[in-house]
């Protein structure tokens, strides 16, 4: 790689190419796997079954074709570039339209790379997908930092703001985009947050599946999902079970991610039924709630993005991003308002368990526009949708695309 002006390298192509010992090394591994009694657990009440996980491990070990995710994932055009000391993993298509306008697509934990993937070529091609060559966008879709192939990292202090620094330089300095767009889901919008409120003059516009703040986790009970507040004592029983539910599904990995993060990391760097079973529940937990999992998400696509995992070694790094949020907190660069100034779109799917107590595409869209973020954003396009959960880019790709789309003729 040759440096530039900037600090920062020009990019190199990258090929996943994993080495044959990692796999045996992972194969030999599944295979001496000591599998939990897990008694009176069928109906997967105190987390994940060993009688759902035990049959994907032994497929793990002695069925499942990683070179064959390989040659699927590497159908791709990817590149790897150094920026700040930092590798960074990104794919990249460009537009087939007259003036494709150059869009960041930035995934969230633990999802990164093929989730998004059924969104490049729609967006970058629309014709050959029944759109308008107008709408063609250059889509980089990064590997966040201290994830999958964007490892290994020679610092322990990332976070999502301190990615957005990162991600602003490969595109401005490295990709020499004046500006750009962005689309951010889970931890992902956060950095897509940090990036309007920072460098809201090279954004031409922001698109979210989440609507999450630059600060958030900055409180007294940073570990605690429900910022302490009680179940209200006047709640239907509908909302109550809504909000329980809530809690049950992203309650937990925020406790344990905010304050045993290494702890946690010693297991499952270690074992790979252990970080599958932490990576696989979130996966089921956030999906569609209305929606078989299974039927979704096949076993290949999963023990794919658990392999990525796993041969990175980067399921720590990853998870430190969220304690990082703390040690490191936001400071806002202005007191103007809206915190995020760019024009803004938001695309919710109903399957998510977030909000409780919605179950219409009307209340979803009100929740928002009367909802505590809402004065945070320069919201122009606000859309839900039915189908989808927590995984919307890959669970319905179709509303993002035609969203996303929308978001950019605004302000074309």
């Amino acid at each position: 790689m040759s440096d530039n002006s900037s600090g920062s390298r020009s990019p190199e192509r990258f090929t996943i190419d994993v080495g044959q010992d990692a796999l045996d090394d992972l194969a030999a591994r599944l295979r001496a796997t000591r599998f939990f009694d897990d008694l009176d657990n069928e109906d997967e009440y105190y987390g994940l079954s060993t009688a759902y996980l035990k049959p994907l491990v032994e497929y793990w070990a002695d069925g499942f074709d990683w070179r064959a995710a390989e040659k699927r994932l590497n159908g791709y055009d990817q590149y790897q570039v150094e920026i700040d000391g930092t590798p960074v993993h990104f794919v990249r298509k460009p537009g087939k339209g007259p003036n494709p306008t150059p869009l960041l697509i930035l995934h969230g934990w633990p999802w990164p790379g093929e989730f998004s993937y059924p969104l490049i070529d729609p967006l970058a091609d629309p014709a050959a997908h029944g759109g308008d060559p107008a709408d063609a966008f250059d889509v980089i879709v990064p590997t966040l930092p201290g994830f999958a192939w964007s490892t290994p990292v020679t610092r322990g202090d990332l976070n999502y703001w301190k990615i957005a620094d990162i991600l602003h330089k490969l595109m401005t300095e490295v990709l020499g985009h004046d500006r750009y767009g962005s689309l951010g889901s889970d931890y992902g919008a956060l950095v897509n947050s940090a990036l309007g409120h920072k460098y809201g003059d090279s954004i031409i516009a922001l698109h979210y599946g989440h609507d999450l703040l630059p600060g958030m986790f900055q409180h007294d009970r940073f570990w605690d999902l429900t910022g302490g507040q009680p179940i209200p004592a006047d709640a239907s029983p509908e909302l109550r079970a809504d909000i329980l539910k809530l809690h049950a599904t992203y309650a937990s990995h925020v406790a344990v991610h905010m304050l045993d993060a290494s702890t946690l990391t010693h297991g499952l760097n270690d074992s790979p039924i252990g970080m599958l079973a932490w990576l696989l529940q979130r996966w089921k937990k956030w999906s569609d709630k209305n929606n078989d999992f299974d039927a979704v998400f096949s076993r290949d696509f999963i023990l794919t993005q658990a392999t990525v995992f796993w041969v990175t070694q980067s399921i720590g790094t990853s998870i430190r991003m969220y304690r990082n949020t703390v040690r490191h907190p936001w400071t806002p660069l202005h007191d103007r308002h809206p915190v995020v100034e760019p024009p803004a779109g938001f695309t919710f799917l109903l399957g998510d368990v977030y909000p409780p107590g919605v179950s219409t595409v009307e209340d979803r869209i009100a929740a928002f526009e009367n909802g505590p973020t809402r004065a945070m954003f320069n919201a122009i396009n606000v859309n839900a949708h039915h189908r989808g959960g927590h995984f919307g880019h890959y669970e319905n790709p179709g509303a993002y695309v035609g969203d996303v789309r929308e978001t950019f003729r605004r302000v074309r």
